[in-house]
């Protein structure tokens, strides 16, 4: 006897309207764990960005904070879309505020490459940065 997954009402809908949609169903069931994020040095890091725009500094506490730079606010939902050793990809939408879809590449503990795009406040952005530890936390 083949024992056959058991699929929830609410992954049944899902799937079916991404069919529905002409969108393709993950063959691998979303973890969100990141684990890659959480692995990066605690403290400051400042972001450069490569257009030479104004340098910013982040607390990082779990490593999650680098994925929403363009969008601080909490209650944004988050669909991991790559989770591995050393990059991952967020997508995540805001409501109210528009979307975003980060992507981070770790080269060290305390270094990351930064490349993200989305709406935020009404308006298109793009953006690739570096990302490193420089000291504790004010």
């Amino acid at each position: 006897m083949t024992k056959r997954p058991i699929i929830s009402p609410v992954g049944f809908l899902a799937a079916a309207g991404m069919i529905a949609l002409g969108l393709s169903i993950p063959a691998i069931a979303q973890t969100d764990s990141l684990a890659m994020l959480s692995g990066l040095n605690k403290g400051e890091w400042t972001i450069k960005h490569r257009d030479g725009s104004a340098d910013r500094k982040v607390c990082v506490r779990s490593g999650e904070e680098l994925i929403q730079l363009r969008h601080r606010e909490s209650g944004c939902s988050r669909f991991v879309v790559e989770d591995a050793a050393n990059r991952v990809t967020v997508q995540y939408t805001c409501p109210g505020n528009g979307y975003g879809r980060t992507n981070i590449r770790r080269e060290s503990g305390a270094l990351v490459q930064i490349e993200s795009q989305g709406i935020a406040s009404g308006l298109p952005f793009q953006f690739a940065a570096e990302a490193r530890r420089t000291g504790t936390c004010q």
